[in-house]
């Protein structure tokens, strides 16, 4: 049984930090893409930031290039997203997916697995 768990979402003022963590298990997870999306009250889920499987390629959507960085540990079957200088605007769920194929994908419809999220809000 598949399963990603995340951790580390918060309440936190604007500029602040945040480290999230997936902790994923059963699954061979170096096999496997991942990603960080976030969906925001009436809005779609949307891509953040992915890692290709062996970590050496990375992808940021505009909206957080320069801010966030995505990195993953394949020893310890954990991927991250270190958030820095928040914005109100980065405030949503923010879930962990896996895709069994490379590449990163924008549609979440591309992605086999899915954590039960984290809220991160962020306050001005």
């Amino acid at each position: 049984q598949v399963q990603l768990v995340e951790s580390g979402g918060e309440l936190v003022q604007a500029g602040g930090s945040l480290r999230l963590s997936c902790a994923a298990s059963g699954l061979t997870f170096s096999a496997y893409t991942m990603a960080w999306f976030r969906q925001a009250p009436g809005k779609e889920r949307e891509l953040v930031a992915g890692i290709s499987k062996s970590g050496d390629n990375t992808y940021y959507a505009d909206s957080v290039k320069g801010r966030f960085t995505i990195s993953r540990d394949n020893a310890k079957n954990t991927v991250d997203l270190q958030m820095n200088s928040l914005k109100p605007e980065d405030t949503a769920v923010y879930y962990c997916a896996a895709r069994s194929y490379a590449g990163v994908y924008l549609a979440p419809r591309n992605y086999d697995y899915w954590g039960q999220g984290t809220q991160v809000t962020v306050s001005s």
